[in-house]
């Protein structure tokens, strides 16, 4: 009598892999992680079985099973592929960098946001979303796999552009983080709501989030700076430039101050363990 191929290989401890027969031409893992997330994210994890996946892609379950063993290893393989499909590499962003630090992350923020918010950005930030509601796991898996690169990245930057070396990189990350949070998740979050904006509109928000971000870094009066700018020409009481520039000093200070809200707030989650 014929045993069914995936239980015997079980009942002797080989992998499941090993189980495998000779039989009709299937898809490439490619093609079948593919579908598999396209299916994923139209009926959600407990929406999706793995009946449909085989009827979707005209593949047999035994060899589906062989390939991943159960369908939450077939549903990270496929989150795993479409967040190395959507990722921006290190090295795009580190290409992106000027001499100018506002101008770098004008860059990077534009290039982040156009990622997040082509399709298949949005795609990915719903599945997880609406997974991560229910499966925690889920939100880590992503984090790990695809943000905590790009915050790895940023961190190093802001070391290396604003110093000193001797802050612990947990600082960085958490400028990182805020970075993230306040120039990228932003718009695209709205966008992911159903909200629209023209890209003239978006690219105004993220001036406007970059401007916020890198002018809270600048310390006030009489706090320790970690490489402090050049001081500006000595400007005389009726010059115009100087009632501006104590606007701006007055305007530096509130956006510091809603900076370090929004980084208190985020080390708050981290201690109660919600990941950002």
């Amino acid at each position: 009598m014929k045993t069914h191929p995936i239980r015997e290989a079980e009942s002797e401890g080989r992998p499941v892999a090993a189980a495998r027969r000779p039989g009709r031409p299937s898809l490439s893992n490619v093609d079948l992680l593919d579908k598999a997330f396209e299916l994923f994210q139209q009926h959600g994890f407990e929406g999706t079985s793995i009946d449909a996946i085989t009827a979707a892609t005209g593949m047999a379950k035994r060899t589906i099973y062989a390939r991943y063993g159960d369908k939450d290893s077939l549903f990270k393989a496929a989150l795993q592929r479409a967040i190395e499909e959507w990722l921006v590499p290190v090295e795009r962003l580190r290409a992106a960098e000027t001499d100018d630090l506002e101008e770098t992350l004008l860059r990077i923020g534009r290039m982040l946001v156009a990622n997040i918010m082509n399709p298949a950005g949005l795609r990915l930030l719903r599945i997880t979303n609406a997974e991560s509601s229910r499966r925690p796991e889920i939100g880590v898996f992503t984090y790990n796999q695809g943000t905590k690169q790009t915050i790895a990245y940023l961190a190093d930057l802001f070391r290396r552009r604003i110093g000193p070396a001797t802050v612990p990189i947990d600082e960085w990350k958490e400028a990182a983080i805020a970075f993230l949070n306040s120039v990228v998740s932003g718009p695209s979050t709205k966008t992911a709501w159903g909200l629209t904006f023209d890209q003239a509109t978006i690219d105004k928000l993220i001036v406007s989030y970059v401007r916020l971000f890198m002018y809270g870094l600048v310390p006030r009066q009489g706090e320790p700076a970690h490489d402090p700018p050049a001081p500006p020409p000595p400007a005389g009481p009726d010059d115009p430039e100087s009632a501006e520039s104590a606007s701006l000093i007055e305007e530096n200070r509130r956006l510091r101050k809603l900076l370090v809200e929004a980084m208190l707030a985020n080390a708050s989650l981290r201690e109660r363990g919600e990941n950002p």
